[in-house]
């Protein structure tokens, strides 16, 4: 049994926080990375979630197959870019007091309710963490939903999110390609196609597509081996 934080205020504005030293090149002392590709899209009967699998120390590639896609309830997941280390303690916080949220209320938390969650701990401690961070679930009240809480810990609610490193080659490719209502299938063959460019594009993403398809019926998981993802023009 997981034991839970002991101070509400040490996560939610304490300054009580170390800091970190800067990082160096070396990969030996550098901090793990999720230097990364991560996205979400809404579709008509729920969300589709998805990332690459490549975790970097400095510039070597310490994990070529780590799930950046991590279960926070059974109807939301988060996407995580930026340090490991940071990311994975804030998603343990955030589950802990999702459980609790749901003990006290016996109601399946809103996708919102795990947003500010992950919103509060990221900007009350904005000056120490390395966190990117994507939300994204279902719930009776407002359907599928996708929140976006990148670095800083700002919180904005939008219809698709891309995040980490290799979203900055892909902006284009989403703004073009998004549209309302998509089918499920439609919703992976977008999401899997933004991040195989992405990952063709950014040294700090790659290895293989991983990707979470969220409704009121459950979730499923799928992945797109590495000699699978889709290829693009990759020059001569």
């Amino acid at each position: 049994m997981e034991a839970g934080p002991r101070s509400f205020e040490s996560m939610f504005g304490s300054n009580q926080v170390s800091t970190k030293t800067s990082f160096e090149e070396d990969w030996r002392t550098s901090e793990h990375m999720t230097g990364t590709s991560i996205m979400a899209t809404v579709f008509k009967d729920g969300v589709v979630i998805g990332a690459d699998s490549r975790t970097t120390t400095g510039s070597y590639i310490a994990n070529r197959t780590t799930d950046k896609l991590t279960q926070v309830a059974d109807n939301v997941y988060c996407c995580r870019s930026g340090s490991a280390a940071d990311t994975q303690a804030i998603a343990d916080y955030v589950r802990w007091y999702l459980n609790l949220h749901s003990l006290e209320t016996e109601e399946q938390a809103e996708v919102k309710v795990a947003a500010n969650l992950f919103h509060k701990i990221c900007y009350a401690n904005k000056n120490f963490l390395l966190a990117g961070i994507i939300v994204a679930g279902v719930d009776s009240v407002n359907g599928g939903s996708v929140y976006s809480i990148p670095l800083g810990g700002s919180l904005i609610k939008e219809p698709f999110s891309i995040g980490g490193s290799g979203s900055s080659y892909i902006y284009g490719y989403c703004d073009s390609h998004y549209k309302e209502g998509m089918t499920k299938e439609e919703a992976l063959h977008f999401v899997r196609n933004a991040l195989a460019l992405a990952m063709s594009r950014d040294g700090s993403s790659g290895g293989v597509i991983r990707t979470v398809v969220i409704t009121k019926d459950g979730t499923e998981r799928s992945m797109v081996p590495g000699d699978k993802v889709p290829r693009f023009y990759e020059g001569q």
